[in-house]
């Protein structure tokens, strides 16, 4: 029986293989993963939002994208939007069941770059400091003799 659960919990991840390009979750792994909807979902971590909040929280972000954005999250199930019966009618925006389990390793990510900040900014300086071959860029270098 363990052997039958295990060929089954097998296949259904071999019809996800999200490494091909016509796996049915890429477009919605694209979606929630992108720069915003991260940021997005780990916002919500702290509880309900609503757009206002979001749209402070989320630097950057503008009132269009972030609808766009809110709108993919909450068609892939990861977010809902709950309309409250006011005057005028109050918005709200809260991560699922769903939702919850993928901001746990989206925050993790964002921390990451938060320990690893100096580093990544210190691997840029030094790659943009590099020419097209690799090889150390020597051009703005003074020492070099020129020729007249």
């Amino acid at each position: 029986m363990m052997e039958t659960e295990q060929l089954a919990t097998a296949t259904r991840l071999l019809a996800y293989d999200t490494f091909d390009n016509r796996c049915p979750l890429r477009p919605i792994m694209d979606q929630t993963t992108s720069r915003w909807a991260t940021l997005i979902i780990s916002a919500l971590v702290a509880g309900p939002h609503r757009f206002a909040q979001l749209h402070a929280r989320v630097g950057g972000i503008s009132q269009k994208m972030l609808s766009q954005n809110l709108k993919a999250l909450a068609r892939a199930g990861l977010v809902t939007r709950s309309v409250a019966p006011t005057n005028p009618p109050q918005v709200t925006y809260s991560l699922t069941e769903l939702g919850v389990s993928l901001a746990g390793p989206l925050t993790d990510l964002i921390g990451w770059f938060g320990r690893h900040g100096d580093e990544l900014l210190a691997a840029q300086k030094h790659y943009d400091g590099l020419g097209e071959d690799g090889s150390e860029d020597r051009s703005g270098d003074r020492s070099e003799t020129r020729e007249a």
